[in-house]
């Protein structure tokens, strides 16, 4: 069972309430899917700029393994004020631990709910049918 301190896109990222802000990752299905549980299969991600208004839904970044590329969609709108740099240069981060060191960015949101994303059973639900 995924952690369920957070909530869950249908896309697979998942969306942490900490503060103030929404701390946004991928999940651990996202980077088997991505990466066939090989970390070195994975080999560009992009994030965007600190200060960049976002949108809900709206595609953030994108990851890049060998076999696929995928967007990175926000969970809630508002202002990005932190990226995880580490990620761009040290990818394996993202396999061995997706749910704490490898966040993606910190959202100022305009809305704090995340009452509209699937909790853990939903995306476990979702991933599994």
């Amino acid at each position: 069972m995924r952690p369920d301190d957070r909530r869950y896109l249908d896309s697979h990222e998942w969306a942490k309430l900490d503060g103030d802000l929404i701390v946004v990752g991928i999940t651990d299905f996202a980077v088997e899917e991505l990466s066939n549980g090989n970390e070195g299969d994975l080999v560009y991600c992009d994030l965007p700029d600190v200060g960049r208004v976002i949108e809900q839904g709206e595609t953030f970044g994108e990851i890049e393994s060998v076999k696929a590329v995928s967007d990175l969609n926000a969970p809630v709108g508002g202002e990005i004020v932190e990226i995880n740099s580490e990620i761009e240069e040290h990818l394996e981060t993202l396999s061995q631990d997706p749910w704490k060191k490898g966040w993606l960015i910190k959202i100022k949101p305009v809305d704090k709910s995340l009452e509209h994303l699937l909790d853990s059973a939903a995306y476990e639900a979702n991933i599994t049918s």
